[in-house]
């Protein structure tokens, strides 16, 4: 049975729609500035529309990405840097937990009230029911990961030091752009929607620019672009 295309019912094509959606995402801008991009192309939609946009297949985007890539990652159970960000939700502090690998790529992201035990737990559990379990953890000095990282009898596999987090630190920063561009968040449910999409492209477009030449650079981002013009397409 073929599967029925999500764009179906669309009138606007499914190529402006992957476009407005993955640029709402990957770069900081707001819904109105989408609005005013789009319209130097010619194409008149408003801002509102993009929302729509964003909150239907922003999730779907992601979790075909997800899916492609996730496959690939045996090397992810390596070393996992695991951090934390504070992230206010009408004026109320909360927590981003956010897993990177070792070579940057965002492993989980979660959100929750307190950074206690429980919390942390919660969140390592989740990581692992996904991705199995790393061969080390690389944390900053919070308790609640060693006393976590106890109760799952891989205490032995932590690892905690001055500079050695730099590799979470520095992912925090793409987010925080975008943070500021969407002037914060209003709900916990709609601040875990936008990071796990956020995460996934990301990690899709995530090239190591400075790690390669530029002949590979094109070729690896000429790769990226077409397989994300062909999402949701089949």
């Amino acid at each position: 049975m073929t599967k029925r295309s999500p764009f179906k019912y669309f009138k606007t094509s499914s190529e402006i729609i992957r476009l407005a959606v993955m640029m709402y995402v990957r770069f900081p801008l707001s819904l109105r500035n989408v609005e005013d991009l789009l319209h130097e192309r010619g194409v008149d939609v408003s801002h509102e529309t993009v929302r729509f946009w964003w909150h239907r297949f922003g999730p779907l985007f992601a979790g075909e990405i997800r899916k492609r890539r996730i496959e690939g990652m045996k090397s992810s159970r390596w070393r996992w840097h695991l951090d934390e960000m504070f992230v206010k939700i009408n004026g109320e502090q909360h927590y981003l937990w956010r897993a990177v690998d070792h070579e940057g790529e965002v492993l989980e992201s979660l959100v929750t009230k307190t950074r206690d035990k429980k919390a942390a737990l919660k969140f390592l559990r989740k990581a692992m029911k996904k991705h199995g379990r790393a061969d080390v953890l690389v944390t900053d000095k919070l308790r609640s990961y060693g006393a976590a990282l106890k109760d799952l009898g891989m205490a032995d596999r932590q690892e905690t030091g001055r500079w050695l987090n730099n590799r979470a630190e520095n992912s925090h920063l793409p987010f925080r752009r975008r943070e500021r561009a969407m002037q914060r968040f209003r709900r916990m449910r709609s601040l875990q929607k936008f990071a796990a999409v956020h995460a996934s492209v990301s990690n899709h477009f995530n090239q190591e620019r400075s790690l390669s030449s530029r002949d590979i650079f094109k070729t690896n981002r000429t790769a990226a672009l077409a397989e994300r013009r062909g999402l949701c397409a089949g």
